[in-house]
């Protein structure tokens, strides 16, 4: 893998961050979005409307660093080459 610069490290730092940001507040959401219609409808939590809205939070969580960290390419320059060139002189 080599050594890793320290612009490199600071861009890997930041998109780790926003994946674990961008992530809580959708589960949150999604936990939200579950659990708070039953919690209207009746007077205090159960543990199985915590359940119910705990499991797919945690589920959405894990998906959504998973899918931002496998989008994440590295520092600019690491790229692809454009589409239709065969190397790098051509």
């Amino acid at each position: 893998m080599g050594t890793r610069t320290r612009a490199q490290r600071d861009a890997m730092t930041i998109e780790i961050g926003y994946a674990l940001l961008s992530a809580a507040v959708l589960a949150g959401l999604t936990f939200a979005a579950i659990t708070v219609p039953w919690l209207l409808a009746s007077p205090g939590p159960d543990r199985a409307v915590l359940v119910a809205g705990g499991a797919p939070a945690v589920v959405v969580f894990v998906l959504r660093v998973v899918h931002v960290l496998r989008g994440y390419r590295g520092a600019p320059g690491t790229q692809p080459g454009q589409p239709g060139r065969t190397g790098p002189g051509a």
